[in-house]
């Protein structure tokens, strides 16, 4: 049985720790490694090197820092093939999704890279006779960052590249079911000539959650995972005064006009819904098929679902895997049969798939369901799943007014040839990140990634220039050199220009 352990200042250890999780290959079922779980004493360990290193990091030259950042990014490109098998063997997506999200969490390392562009101040002369004014950042300490299994590779290198290359020390809590690539991570750092200490993993329960939240050295968080753990984080950390990024659930949808190119609105709904089997927080779950367009529309994406590849993600023609786990696989089928149960239409059902050879593992089909409601629980809850619901309006104002009615505000998308319907759904939309003709509208690294609503809680978005905002601080410094020590000019008036 292979055992995971901690990767702290510069060095995988076990820890004091004695709790232990299994690790899963959802494809199989099998239990595949032991993760040895941290302590408080653990933690207080990796927080200490933390606070220690970024003391130090934080002083070194943005050449310096860059270089390591340049280096690490080979790193990790030279790892694609490996860190891919790692996720599929975690997670279960496809080995082509999981070279995606590497690929994505590249841009962001590039991104950081530039980061003396990124973190240049402004200076004003003689903003008063004899004195100029300038600013600059600097980095706010000990960030902490906790990461959902969905993305095992791309979130962690949403946050970590950002925070180290603005010279904080970075303390990675992955998802306990997807380890091994924040392992590699930590390795690829170190290769990369990163200092002991500024990136660290730390694998833990609810207690480490806990601790990096309360910890007094830690100075911020970064979150993605579902809305109530992000809204608890936020509530927590910043009564314990620290800054908070925390992004939560979705519920997308994706608005399709009767002038719509169906074929093409088909082809991205299928891969937005049952692309790494509907585990994403930008997945496209709500089709909001409007007038003339939904029996068509409807039919398009039946013949989609019914073709998708269900296999092993290692296999080389498959298009789907498994989802995380058992529990994820009963609530998505408790989700489903509840929509049938309530009068929803089941056009494909994927809750009695099995894939040959690979029977104990966490299986769900691609499945939509049609003439859903809003008060059904199939609309209402984050599935997290393969699951498309269709739900149909009669105009684009209607299906604006649905997608603002619901609590979350991810992303959403429309699919149509009309550019008066897109730039209307675009300005009416109470949504933060919009497609127009592209499912999936995750922005590229120079700008920043995050919802509205219950999907976001804090101030920042993730990466981009507000990610550098996040891990970062202000200073205004007004400064004077009087030639003639004797000159003052001091008043006891508030000074003015």
């Amino acid at each position: 049985m292979t055992i995971i352990n901690h990767f702290i200042s510069g060095a995988e250890t076990a820890g004091s720790g004695t709790g232990t999780k299994p690790v899963y290959n959802p494809a199989t079922g099998a239990v595949t490694a032991e993760l040895r779980l941290a302590n408080l004493a653990d933690l207080d360990a990796t927080v200490a090197a933390a606070k220690k290193a970024a003391a130090s990091w934080g002083d070194i030259s943005l050449a310096k820092r860059t270089a390591v950042l340049f280096k690490f990014r080979e790193l990790v490109a030279s790892h694609v093939d490996e860190l891919a098998a790692l996720i599929t063997a975690e997670h279960g997506k496809v080995l082509n999704d999981a070279k995606g999200e590497i690929g994505r969490g590249l841009e962001v390392i590039e991104f950081a890279c530039g980061i003396p562009q990124l973190l240049k101040g402004e200076y004003s002369d003689q903003v008063s006779t004899g004195i100029d004014v300038f600013s600059f950042r600097e980095p706010v300490g000990v960030v902490a960052g906790i990461t959902p299994f969905n993305f095992p590779v791309m979130v962690p290198l949403w946050m970590a590249p950002m925070a180290i290359a603005t010279g904080n020390a970075f303390i990675l809590k992955p998802s306990h079911r997807v380890p091994s690539a924040a392992m590699l991570l930590a390795k690829l750092f170190q290769d990369a000539g990163l200092p002991d200490g500024v990136f660290q993993v730390l694998h833990g329960d609810r207690d480490v959650i806990s601790g990096l939240l309360t910890h007094p050295d830690v100075d911020a968080i970064s979150f993605v995972g579902s809305t109530p753990v992000a809204k608890h984080i936020l509530e927590v950390a910043t009564a314990h005064g620290k800054r908070v990024q925390a992004l939560g659930g979705a519920k997308n949808h994706a608005i399709i006009m009767p002038d719509a190119d169906l074929d093409n609105a088909a082809d991205h709904l299928a891969a937005a819904a049952f692309g790494s089997a509907g585990q994403r927080c930008m997945a496209i779950s709500v089709a909001v098929a409007v007038g003339d367009a939904a029996d068509l529309l409807v039919k398009k994406v039946e013949e989609r679902a019914l073709d998708v590849k269900v296999k092993n993600g290692t296999d080389a023609d498959a298009d789907m895997g498994p989802v995380i786990s058992p529990e994820s696989r009963e609530f998505i089928v408790k989700t489903v049969t509840e929509a049938e149960q309530a009068g929803a239409a089941m056009v494909v059902d994927g809750r009695d798939l099995v894939v040959p050879g690979h029977e104990e593992g966490f299986w769900v089909g691609p499945t939509v369901i049609d003439h859903v409601k809003t008060e059904m629980s199939a609309y209402q809850e984050e599935i997290f799943g393969p699951v498309l619901v269709v739900v149909r309006v009669e105009d684009l104002d209607e299906g604006i007014r649905l997608i603002n009615a619901n609590p979350y505000g991810n992303g959403t998308a429309i699919f149509t040839s009309s550019g008066a319907s897109a730039r209307k759904f675009q300005r009416s939309v109470d949504v933060g990140m919009i497609g127009i003709n592209v499912p999936l509208p995750v922005p590229v690294a120079y700008y920043s990634f995050g919802g509205w609503k219950a999907s976001l809680f804090g101030d920042k978005h993730i990466y981009g220039p507000e990610g550098v905002s996040f891990y970062t601080r202000g200073k205004v410094i007004t400064s004077r050199w009087p030639e003639s020590t004797h000159a003052s000019g001091a008043s006891y008036n508030f000074p003015s220009n």
